[in-house]
């Protein structure tokens, strides 16, 4: 064995990241991931009731209306908001636009992003309530 290998490290504890608000921001948006995913099964579960016909719907209806599934859907929502706010203000990072030869400012990139999300929520209910 090397040297390296024998140095002491103290142990690590294992709530170390609420220590920081930067650190907290960053693993709750990683678990954010999981609620999306549960968000994503959630809809998949809505849409295949929906094609089931008229019982399976009702069936889905009940269920979605019990009281831990409400609970659940609503912490899902805000880890949902989270992982969408968090996600739009670290793209001017990844994204460095130019145009005709300036930067594009961060905010711009943000708010671009911020009214395409409306448009498109805005088109979502204007199909679904025609």
């Amino acid at each position: 064995m090397s040297g390296e290998d024998l140095r002491y490290r103290p142990p690590v504890p294992v709530l170390w990241w609420t220590r920081k608000l930067s650190y907290f921001v960053f693993v709750m948006r990683e678990l954010s991931s999981l609620f999306i995913a549960w968000l994503v099964l959630y809809l998949l579960l809505f849409v295949r009731a929906v094609a089931d016909g008229e019982a399976a719907y009702d069936d889905f209806l009940d269920w979605a209306t019990s009281p831990w599934l409400v609970v659940l859907n609503v912490v899902a929502f805000g880890f949902l908001l989270l992982h969408t706010i968090t996600w739009f203000s670290l793209t001017p990072q990844a994204m460095v636009l130019d145009v005709r030869g300036r930067r594009v400012p961060p905010v711009a990139i943000i708010g671009a992003q911020y009214v395409a999300l409306g448009v498109v929520s805005a088109f979502v209910y204007w199909l679904v309530t025609r």
